[in-house]
């Protein structure tokens, strides 16, 4: 899993300076236990096939997603809209799809289009069980954050 970690933060701070226009500071990453309730409103999710099965995904609390949509739309959205899901769908497209294309050395992957979940502190149920589940906090505009998640594993092959 650590082989993810450095192209993980390069290719966040990469999007989010050059898409979104706004610096971005990865903190402490950490292993995740699958049971325990997360603490955002929004997620978008990206599965991955081919050489390797898993899934990313990027979630954030309300205000954050709002903001980014205003900053991406140029439009005030005060609620989780279409905008709202349609934009940090596509930041997380962006982002899986350059994180695919550092790991094409490793793997043939094939990246699904991304999913919305939506809810107070909802629970993403990860498919993959045999992976850890890694997080990648990030800070950004000083004082709020969003996390970046990733569970990957090998196919193994008979």
């Amino acid at each position: 899993m650590e082989q993810y970690i450095r192209p993980c933060i390069e290719v966040c701070t990469y999007v989010f300076k050059n898409f979104v226009g706004t610096e971005i500071t990865a903190t402490a990453h950490y292993f995740s236990d699958r049971e325990v309730p997360d603490r955002w409103d929004i997620s978008a999710l990206i599965s991955l096939s081919g050489q390797a099965q898993g899934v990313v995904a990027i979630s954030m609390k309300q205000a954050l997603a709002l903001q980014l949509t205003g900053i991406l739309t140029g439009a005030v959205h005060t609620t989780l809209d279409e905008d709202v899901m349609d934009a940090l769908g596509e930041i997380l497209n962006i982002i899986a799809g350059r994180v695919k294309q550092r790991l094409e050395n490793t793997f043939n992957l094939i990246i699904s289009l991304p999913t919305i979940i939506l809810g107070i502190e909802h629970t993403v149920k990860w498919p993959i069980r045999r992976s850890r589940l890694l997080c990648i906090p990030f800070t950004i505009f000083g004082h709020e954050s969003f996390v970046l998640s990733i569970a990957i594993q090998q196919v193994e092959r008979t």
